[in-house]
């Protein structure tokens, strides 16, 4: 996908069929109210799981040290009024992600459909938004801070 997305061509099988560059372009050049909307549809499964099935490729072992946490993200606002959470195991140099919550976490993170994607983007400011309440960490909030370190998280 080259350049931006007329939002009247919008199709939001493109936040599942992008590489991570131009997914966070995409992701900077939608407007919140427009993913929020794709965040309460039926691809609101389909682009959390495309989200966490590349977060292996994008981490950067030889920035975890010997970091190893379990780490709980979980994304509010599903349309039934739940939410959705993933489980990030780094260990031994590796990243999994389970698609439930197995074991007990280091850290637990709660946010927003929204805000979660401009996190995992790079178009949103992360410690801005512990500040406002918009992102909620449980556990070790030294990882939480370095969290970001351990992946390349695309810029748009």
């Amino acid at each position: 996908m080259k350049g931006s997305v007329a939002m009247s061509d919008f199709d939001p099988a493109q936040f599942v069929s992008v590489g991570p560059k131009e997914f966070a372009q995409l992701v900077k050049s939608t407007p919140d109210a427009k993913i929020a909307e794709i965040m309460e549809s039926d691809a609101r499964g389909k682009v959390l799981d495309q989200v966490f099935e590349r977060m292996p490729a994008l981490f950067r072992a030889d920035r975890a040290g010997s970091t190893n946490a379990v780490i709980h993200w979980t994304i509010t606002g599903r349309p039934d009024g739940g939410s959705d959470t993933y489980e990030v195991v780094i260990e031994d140099g590796a990243c999994t992600v389970n698609n439930t919550a197995e074991r007990d976490p280091r850290l637990s993170l709660s946010m927003g459909p929204v805000d979660f994607l401009k996190i995992v983007s790079g178009s949103g400011n992360p410690v801005m938004m512990f500040m406002t309440g918009k992102l909620k960490a449980k556990g070790d909030l030294g990882l939480a801070a370095n969290i970001a370190n351990l992946f390349d998280i695309p810029k748009a």
